[in-house]
């Protein structure tokens, strides 16, 4: 005769092995793994059968009849859990392929992006370049000896409109595909775009590199300069800022920069939600598999670090990325 105890312990076992088994049935009806839930049906059911027969008909307890019931539920727990295995092996392999089908994707995003910039670039400084120092040409010709004050304060005002208009023409061009960074490599485009930046605005910039004239797959040059450079228009245009330190330093194969300026900072847990173009830099970064951390905290200013790897032979094996927000 079983003890009461052992009674109580079986009816909440019977009762779990219910629970599992009518949630396994909305398993079959709301998957395609079928035979993983309906392995497991019968090895609880049989369990369960075990149960109640030594519960209501002790007397036709039979152990040899018992071990072969027993050993059919176990075979199909653990059939079940090997196909579970490959399930997760199968799911985490859709994973590996989303990932690269997603990287590949975004990389050839940005590829295109940046051939639509060079054209277009290209375009504007051959096209209308041409036709602005033209336009200067002719009215250089013009002799403003027979002029009078009036005419001639609109030949100036001409000749510096159209001054200006070739300088915007260049600046718009370099803009959207700088020729020395294609030309002379990552760190003289930079050190170009940054004495650019502080010969107009009144700001510190200290830009730190041992880079000298290495050059490294078009897709990490390009990336990093446009991180930079978007990093120093958010500087400027949102923290108010009055220095900019930027460091970007070989190491073992790696490119890190780390960023910093001593603005007003920012949230991290609404920055995503605002923008601020950081979107760009974590989709960039993303491309190239590299690593971004981005530190900050209202009214003390920005840290931001990112990690590349310049071995492209392993940019299609996607490694695990990492993208960390923090507060100071």
């Amino acid at each position: 005769m079983l003890s009461l105890g052992l009674k109580i312990a079986m009816y909440i076992i019977m009762a779990v092995q219910l629970l599992a088994i009518g949630y396994a049935a909305h398993l079959i009806r709301r998957t395609k793994y079928n035979i993983i839930w309906t392995l497991c049906i019968v090895g609880l059911a049989i369990s369960f059968a075990m149960h109640l027969l030594l519960l209501y008909s002790p007397e036709v307890f039979n152990y040899e009849a018992f071990f072969l019931l027993d050993v059919v539920a176990s075979l199909c727990i653990v059939v079940a859990v090997l196909f579970a295995h490959r399930l997760v092996t199968y799911i985490d392999r859709l994973n590996y392929q989303r990932s690269l089908f997603s990287k590949r994707l975004l990389s050839a995003v940005l590829r295109t992006e940046e051939r639509s910039r060079s054209q277009f670039a290209k375009e504007l400084h051959d096209g209308m370049g041409p036709l602005l120092s033209s336009a200067k040409m002719s009215l250089s010709a013009i002799s403003a000896e027979n002029m009078s004050k009036e005419q001639q304060n609109i030949l100036n005002n001409t000749r510096f409109v159209i001054d200006e208009a070739i300088r915007s023409v260049r600046e718009i061009s370099n803009n959207m595909s700088p020729q020395i960074l294609i030309d002379f490599g990552l760190a003289q485009g930079l050190h170009n775009f940054l004495s650019r930046i502080q010969s107009l605005h009144t700001i510190e910039i200290v830009f730190n590199t041992n880079l000298r004239k290495e050059r490294f797959d078009n897709d990490i040059e390009v990336v990093l300069y446009r991180v930079i450079c978007e990093l120093v228009n958010n500087s400027l245009k949102h923290s108010g800022c009055s220095k900019i330190e930027i460091s970007l330093m070989l190491r073992g194969g790696y490119l890190q920069l780390h960023y910093d300026d001593n603005g007003c900072g920012f949230n991290p847990d609404k920055v995503i939600a605002s923008g601020m173009g950081l979107s760009n830099i974590t989709s960039r970064v993303d491309s190239l598999n590299g690593e971004l951390q981005i530190t900050s905290a209202e009214g003390r200013g920005v840290h931001v670090f990112a990690n590349i790897n310049t071995s492209q032979s392993d940019s299609h094996t996607p490694k695990q990325r990492r993208r960390r927000w923090k507060k100071r």
